[in-house]
């Protein structure tokens, strides 16, 4: 078989799961990715990635790699897929790092690293940062501190990640005064199980996606109070929401005292963003 064949054999194999549209965009990621858009295609290669795809196994894992921001980053079952949203709240922060000073070392957090992309992404694009990382799960530190090594470099020294739960109140003298917080928390809360779909609930990690149905917003009420008590005034808080409670999100930052409290959309025109002043 070669590399067109296979190519058109994969996109038939996945649309019955993704739809035509997906399927050939798996099919893109991994010609461009692992057979250099089929110039060095490996028949055996192909035929071990074959049944994990066709499988339902998301395409990022079988890779062991994902875009995000522009950056190549490790991923496995212990840690969330990069998704654009998320890259959009990536921009929204850069955006409003511009108001300080080109020379200065803001100091951010990103609670729930899970592999760092957006701490890991900003820092990229703003080397002055100092960049600190809340994650619980050891294994997905593990990621995030690999993911930092390769993608800074010569920069990593100048952050901080540690190993911790934002719920536990003792975790939260690990950290000094910010001026950022960033947060893409987990917010599906169990009974709307029904709209992930089958390949994220089989492979990605619940600890990630779910927050316990009593308290929808357990994470962000959380959250906001360790803001304000570690934000310097004027320090900003960024999440990222469901669309679904978003506007819940952005009435609990202005009744936590937070100012110009703003939600934004993503280009799906979904409620995603909220950002809030102290």
């Amino acid at each position: 078989m070669n590399a067109e064949l296979a190519r058109i054999f994969l996109v038939e194999q996945l649309t019955p799961r993704y739809g035509e549209g997906e399927a050939r965009a798996i099919v893109r990621i991994v010609f461009e990715d692992v057979f250099d858009r089929g110039r060095s295609f490996e028949p055996l290669k192909f035929q071990e990635i074959l049944p994990r795809l066709v499988a339902g196994e998301p395409v990022q894992y079988v890779l062991g790699q994902a875009d995000f921001f522009g950056l190549k980053f490790k991923v496995d079952p212990s840690v969330l897929i990069p998704r654009q949203e998320t890259e959009e709240l990536v921009a929204w922060v850069l955006e409003d790092l511009k108001s300080f000073s080109p020379l200065s070392s803001p100091t951010l957090l990103d609670i729930g690293l899970g592999s760092g992309c957006i701490g890991i992404a900003l820092k990229k694009k703003r080397p002055g940062l100092q960049l600190f990382g809340l994650e619980k799960s050891s294994e997905a530190l593990a990621i995030a501190t690999e993911n930092a090594q390769r993608i800074l470099g010569s920069d990593r020294p100048a952050l901080q990640f540690h190993l911790g739960d934002v719920l536990l109140r003792s975790d939260w003298a690990k950290f000094p005064a910010l001026d950022m917080v960033v947060s893409n928390p987990p917010y599906i809360p169990y009974t709307e199980t029904y709209l992930v779909p089958d390949h994220v609930l089989a492979h990605e990690p619940a600890l990630a996606l779910f927050v316990g149905d009593p308290d929808p917003l357990l994470f962000y009420r959380i959250i906001a109070e360790f803001s304000l008590e570690k934000l310097l005034p004027g320090g900003r808080l960024f999440f990222e929401c469901n669309e679904f409670n978003a506007q819940e999100v952005a009435e609990l930052l202005r009744e936590k005292g937070f100012l110009n409290v703003e939600l934004r959309r993503d280009l799906a025109g979904a409620e995603r963003m909220v950002k809030g002043i102290l």
